[in-house]
């Protein structure tokens, strides 16, 4: 049986993740950060208390990891613990770029002195291309990186720091570069999941307006689901490499609020009002991943399309509210 480590278990795609492997027989740990209400440190996990295994550590807390690591001795490692909200990034960047960067670097080496035989993923991001853009309108794996966050900024270290300690020592150690992807567990102050508990607030009469910053900003919104999918696909590629996980089609939050409020018979015009509170500093403007690579060479495609996220979205909220 293989063992797999994953750091961010609690996360939404930790938890995605973390069903995914034990549906394949794999015995698994996870590592999970000390909160003072349990209840949120494992609230996406309650229904695998049972499967699997939780660790306390920090990405940020070497000897932790060394302990855990030491006790798991891991098959994979899957480090997709971070600070994961970008428009915070702005407000914690010391944390972000120690968290998202500094804890790539401590896991790596953790990884390289107890078990280099193992098999590392590093979730990467597409917040790394910034505003860059081909010139049709893509971001693939040979477009510049130009981050526009603190959040991005760290990501790009880590997936650098990845390809510096494969080359360097030898080690199956890969990047997926995830496009946004979602699902009923995200968090409702990332736009996707505030948009839908919104919509879903006002029709059951809770409240009556909704909030954003920017509406015209795009995004390649894809499944979690199909995402952690890709994810083992990517480290159990024979050759550690870097990959592109996306949908190749792009929707702007307006978009968004349109489709969602419509399912929900309204018009999103009736409710939503921008705030500038919250707007970036520097906006990411638009986003549209080339996922051929992992389409021809892992055979990977997404089985959610934007609406079928969403109704299972809208479902959750439906039904929790």
């Amino acid at each position: 049986m293989k063992k797999a480590l994953i750091t961010g278990i609690n996360g939404q795609d930790g938890s995605y993740l973390a069903e995914h492997l034990l549906s394949l027989g794999y015995e698994v740990h996870g590592m999970v950060r000390r909160h003072s209400v349990a209840e949120n440190q494992n609230s996406r996990l309650h229904h695998l208390n049972d499967s699997i295994h939780t660790h306390y550590g920090d990405l940020l807390d070497y000897p932790s990891l060394v302990r855990v690591v030491s006790k798991v001795m891991p098959d994979e490692i899957y480090n997709l613990g971070a600070m994961s909200h970008v428009r915070i990034s702005f407000d914690m960047p010391s944390f972000t770029i120690q968290t998202n960067a500094l804890g790539v670097l401590n896991m790596l080496e953790v990884y390289r002195t107890i078990c280099p035989d193992a098999k590392f993923y590093q979730a990467s991001s597409s917040e790394m291309f910034g505003n860059s853009v081909d010139e049709d309108g893509v971001q693939r794996l040979t477009t510049s990186m130009n981050p526009v966050s603190p959040y991005g900024c760290a990501k790009v270290m880590g997936f650098n720091l990845v390809r510096h300690y494969r080359h360097a020592y030898g080690l199956h150690a890969c990047n997926g570069i995830l496009f946004n992807h979602e699902s009923p567990r995200r968090g409702s102050n990332f736009v996707t999941n505030k948009v839908v508990k919104g919509a879903v607030g006002i029709k059951k009469g809770l409240q009556d307006k909704l909030e954003f910053g920017n509406m015209d900003s795009y995004r390649d919104w894809g499944h979690s689901k199909d995402y952690v999918r890709a994810m083992h696909m990517i480290l159990n590629h024979e050759t550690p490499d870097e990959f592109i996980v996306a949908t190749g089609e792009t929707h702007s939050v307006r978009d968004l609020c349109e489709v969602v409020f419509s399912k929900l018979g309204m018009d999103y015009r009736d409710y939503v009002v921008q705030n500038p509170k919250y707007m970036r500093p520097e906006e990411l403007k638009y986003l549209k991943g080339d996922p051929s690579k992992a389409n021809q060479i892992l055979g990977w495609e997404p089985s959610y399309t934007f609406e079928s996220m969403l109704d299972e979205m809208i479902e959750r909220w439906e039904n929790e509210l």
